[in-house]
């Protein structure tokens, strides 16, 4: 038995602690309301794992659009434009 491995980005994750809640937020942006709490980061990022691999499989069974990872956040959209302006100067 052969195995193909395919290197494909995978979606950006985002956590960060909410006072509110008394815990840390992790979120996928691509994915619409796919995000998950947890009491440290590292809980919040396991619960977000699952949360997104039901994402998904709930969007394959009922045949809904699954988005590409696109989401950059405008810090590392700054540093790609300070890079590019460096190399033309």
């Amino acid at each position: 038995m052969s195995r193909r491995f395919v290197h494909r980005k995978d979606y950006h994750i985002n956590i960060f602690y909410s006072e509110d809640d008394g815990g840390y937020i992790a979120d996928i942006p691509d994915l619409t309301h796919c995000s998950a709490f947890g009491k440290t980061a590292d809980e919040a990022l396991a619960e977000l794992l699952v949360a997104k691999d039901a994402w998904l499989d709930a969007a394959r069974k009922n045949k809904k659009p699954i988005p590409s990872p696109r989401y950059r956040p405008v810090l590392y959209q700054l540093k790609r434009v300070a890079v590019k302006r460096s190399v033309i100067h």
